[in-house]
């Protein structure tokens, strides 16, 4: 497969709700893209680990557990040092907090869950949070696809959940009261 041939099927939105059943359309829909870009299996296990552990954050930490809140999942095939790069943004309309503030806890501390921001950090060549007007939070990530990878075998094993599918028009953006 070309570096180019990704090329036309991007950009790719998928928009679900917050509940952790729609995580598997997100997963799907990764799983799709990075397979087109050309990355190897244990990129493409990866970074869909990475990807279900950011929506599972907006879902439990974002919005508190609440379903039906919008989740907006966009896949753009971009350019990087002169190679292909999958970027995945992730926009929600939940609670806002200062992009400083966002760190997973400290490893020393042996427990269930709490990993997913480790996880992004280690698989992800490029992770962003930002704030967005008027509200909620966006994160981008990006992976190049000569990056060296971090074998899935090698990462903290995530909690459970599972991903759903979109348009697109950016959750909250009519919402400017």
């Amino acid at each position: 497969m070309s570096a180019a041939s990704p090329e036309p099927d991007f950009p790719q939105v998928v928009r679900v709700t917050s509940e952790t059943a729609n995580i598997t359309i997100v997963r799907s829909a990764v799983l799709a893209a990075a397979k087109q870009i050309g990355f190897d299996e244990s990129d493409v296990s990866a970074i869909a680990l990475a990807i279900d552990e950011a929506v599972t954050n907006v879902i439990r930490h974002g919005y508190e557990g609440r379903a039906g809140q919008p989740i907006e999942v966009r896949l753009d095939c971009v350019q990087r040092d002169g190679v292909p790069a999958l970027q995945v943004t992730i926009c929600d309309c939940a609670r806002q907090v200062d992009p400083t503030t966002i760190s997973g806890r400290n490893l020393e501390d042996i427990r269930p869950g709490g990993l997913g921001t480790h996880i992004i950090r280690t698989v992800m060549d490029e992770v962003e949070y930002s704030m967005r007007q008027p509200m909620g939070m966006q994160l981008r990530v990006l992976k190049k696809l000569n990056a060296s990878s971090v074998p899935v075998s090698r990462l903290p094993r995530p909690a459970a959940g599972q991903p759903s599918q979109g348009g697109t028009q950016t959750p909250c953006a009519k919402e400017s009261s």
